[in-house]
């Protein structure tokens, strides 16, 4: 079977059910696929590599697994989104003359030149700075007991991926 979104949850049903089940990934069946991409032609283009003694097979998660993986793929979007709102308030600071270092460790330092009383920067633009350091504190919030979560589950030596 392919690996897609719900694959895992489907094998796991066909192991229930007596029946062994080999998962293969996406990018691993693609060069298989002969013609455009439709059921009939994925599930020929599936057989095909399975049948490949080469082939690289996905173990499927087990219920244990599956949660943690949706805990570190939602720990990561948090990331990524807090790395663009920095990003984001480090181009505003920029557009006027303000070069800030890249990293989470010098919101201080924007902190410190918002509240300054003599800074250059118009006050609509620090109150978007602000608003936007208001969002990465949120971020921040919801991203520290995921991290928690998420070390505590790797202590556990789970493999989420």
């Amino acid at each position: 079977m392919e690996s897609c979104g719900s694959a895992h949850y489907w094998a796991r049903q066909m192991m229930e059910l007596g029946q062994k089940v080999r998962l293969i990934a996406p990018q691993y069946v693609r060069p298989f696929v002969k013609r455009q991409k439709n059921d009939a032609a994925d599930a020929e283009a599936i057989v095909i590599a399975a049948q490949r003694p080469e082939m690289r097979f996905v173990e499927p998660k087990s219920e244990l697994q599956q949660p943690k993986a949706v805990l570190f793929r939602a720990r990561e979007r948090l990331v990524h989104q807090r790395t663009e709102l920095v990003n984001a308030l480090r181009a505003v600071l920029y557009e006027y003359g303000h070069t800030i270092p890249q990293g989470i460790v010098h919101l201080k330092r924007i902190e410190a030149l918002l509240d300054e009383s003599n800074s250059d920067l118009p006050s609509l633009v620090r109150e978007e700075c602000r608003d936007l350091l208001a969002q990465i504190g949120e971020k921040t919030v919801r991203w520290r007991p995921k991290r928690m979560r998420h070390d505590g589950c790797r202590r556990c030596q789970w493999s989420a991926r």
